[in-house]
């Protein structure tokens, strides 16, 4: 556009971006009433770009100069991700730092890294409490939000002690670990802590016996119950509610006829695994993120004493280990919606606001596209080396690697219309028909084939926005977060700063003991 080529233009942005940097020397050091965690599972930064772009692009815009949401954060910080005994991290092992403050082992929630992922005996005694739990213990009111299954492993460490991820019901779990007296995770969302106000998200099928079926695909056995323990937890928790204002919702329909005002606990399970991705959610039936956040903050907000929130947006990390990035970047814009939204029913004032990704992917997009190219679409030139064309958008490795007669495949557009038709005409020619890279499932090229992409280990943006927020400033490791958050609203072991009356925090840090310095000292040296 003619206005960018003007000095002018960049000059005043810059100049306007500078007035409102000097206002965040103000600090705000209120009390956080509420806290919230919006978690990007595997956004990395190069996902958050790529999403920006996309978000402009959906909007008319050439998107490279469009702000998310979270980009209007005022406080940015990086977070190192890797667990105690991974240099590229899991889901399980990253929600444990960053809801429990400790580091932890790949695929274990909720338990120190003395815990063994799979052995069962080294769970008791290596249990770590998140800052759900800690909020909850303050009085606050406290919610969990997934577009995956309650029990996945992001949410999992907000409540429950697991050595492994994947025991998402007694039925998933070996016989000598049920026997030895482990318990499965969707137990322990009900068990742990009780009268979680807000849980929202999909896993309905490993809260029903074994072969139940289910209320939404009574004829498809893949979603029947999992539980051979023959309880229904779905049930046991409506009757333990059933004197205080709670309610069970399991469609879209149920879910927006609530009444917050009426309703103190809310119980919401759409799907019997995951939800679908957003640009396959049935809209008439399915809630999307930014729907199930609403409700859920104007439920949680009635409470005096204020609410945590864990809201996660979960299937970015499912579509990128398909290699569809266009689903993944989809549910990272969708996410970004949700920030908005909670950001127009919270006050910066009152509500300490956090996002960030508990690892990143192999995903990242390049091949100097010139400025408004569609983030789905091709580099402008072919490649020097097979004389092909190739998508903007690469992955390190996964499933996109495609070899045709020992040569890479042939990505280009128009390639793509006419084996289109040739597949129209002619569709015994073709076993199935390619995709064109804009299309929803297409699988982005990678350099090493795999059957599902890997996580990424490079560092991750954390944003921060509301009370104390300027304490995200730095590289941290992933464990700082939920310490950061809980000194925010005086809740966990930071209390110490807190004065009883006026709303405000102290800005003198309470200070760890001589002797924690001392063995923290030995620690490092």
């Amino acid at each position: 556009t003619t206005f960018t080529k003007d000095p002018l233009f960049w000059n005043t942005w810059a100049q306007h971006t500078l007035k409102n940097a000097l206002t965040l020397q103000k600090l705000n050091q209120n009390t956080a009433k509420n806290l919230i965690l919006f978690l990007g599972d595997g956004m990395g930064i190069p996902t958050v770009t790529a999403a920006r772009i996309l978000k402009g692009q959906l909007s008319g815009q050439s998107g490279e100069e469009t702000q998310l949401e979270m980009d209007k954060f005022p406080f940015v910080a990086l977070s190192k991700t890797y667990n105690t005994n991974a240099q590229v991290a899991d889901s399980a092992g990253t929600a444990t730092a960053y809801l429990c403050g400790v580091k932890a082992n790949e695929g274990t929630v909720g338990v120190s890294a003395a815990a063994v992922r799979s052995q069962c005996n080294t769970t008791q005694g290596n249990e770590v409490t998140s800052i759900l739990k800690w909020a909850k213990e303050a009085g606050k009111s406290v919610g969990i939000v997934t577009t995956t299954r309650v029990n996945h492993a992001t949410p999992s460490a907000a409540y429950a002690h697991c050595v492994d991820r994947d025991w998402f019901s007694d039925g998933e779990m070996p016989a000598e670990a049920v026997q030895a007296g482990c318990k499965d995770i969707a137990r322990q969302l009900f068990e742990n802590i009780p009268n979680i106000d807000v849980i929202m998200g999909g896993g309905r099928k490993y809260m029903f016996p074994k072969n139940q079926s289910d209320v939404e695909y009574p004829g498809d056995k893949k979603h029947f119950g999992t539980r051979k323990d023959g309880r229904n937890l779905v049930e046991e928790w409506t009757n333990r509610m059933k004197n205080k204002k709670a309610q069970y919702v399991w469609n879209k329909r149920e879910l927006l006829s609530v009444n917050p005002n009426n309703v103190d606990y809310i119980l919401g399970l759409f799907e019997p695994g995951d939800l679908p991705y957003n640009l396959e959610r049935n809209t008439e039936t399915d809630p999307s993120l930014t729907e199930m956040v609403e409700v859920a903050i104007k439920i949680l907000r009635k409470n005096p004493r204020g609410f945590y929130l864990l809201v996660e947006g979960g299937r970015i990390d499912h579509g990128h280990h398909e290699g569809k990035a266009k689903q993944a970047l989809h549910e990272a814009v969708e996410m970004d919606r949700a920030i908005g939204r909670a950001g127009l029913i919270t006050s910066i004032y009152d509500t300490m606001t956090v996002v960030t990704a508990d690892h990143s992917h192999m995903f990242n997009f390049g091949g100097y596209t010139p400025r408004g190219n569609t983030i789905f679409g091709l580099a402008p030139m072919l490649s020097d080396v097979d004389q092909k064309p190739f998508t903007a958008i690469l992955y390190g490795n996964g499933p996109g690697f495609k070899v045709i007669n020992g040569l890479r495949e042939n990505v280009s557009t128009l390639d793509y219309q006419i084996i289109h038709l040739i597949y129209f005409y002619f569709p015994f020619s073709l076993s199935t028909p390619p995709l064109s890279p804009e299309g929803t499932n297409y699988q982005a090229q990678s350099a090493v084939p795999l059957r599902m992409e890997t996580h990424g280990g490079e560092d991750v943006a954390v944003f921060a926005k509301g009370p104390m927020a300027h304490l995200l400033h730095g590289v941290h490791e992933q464990n700082y977060i939920p310490h950061v958050m809980a000194y925010a609203a005086c809740i966990g072991q930071n209390r110490d700063h807190c004065m009883s009356s006026g709303g405000a925090s102290s800005l003198s840090p309470a200070l760890p003991s001589l002797a924690a310095l001392l063995t923290l000292t030995r620690l490092l040296c």
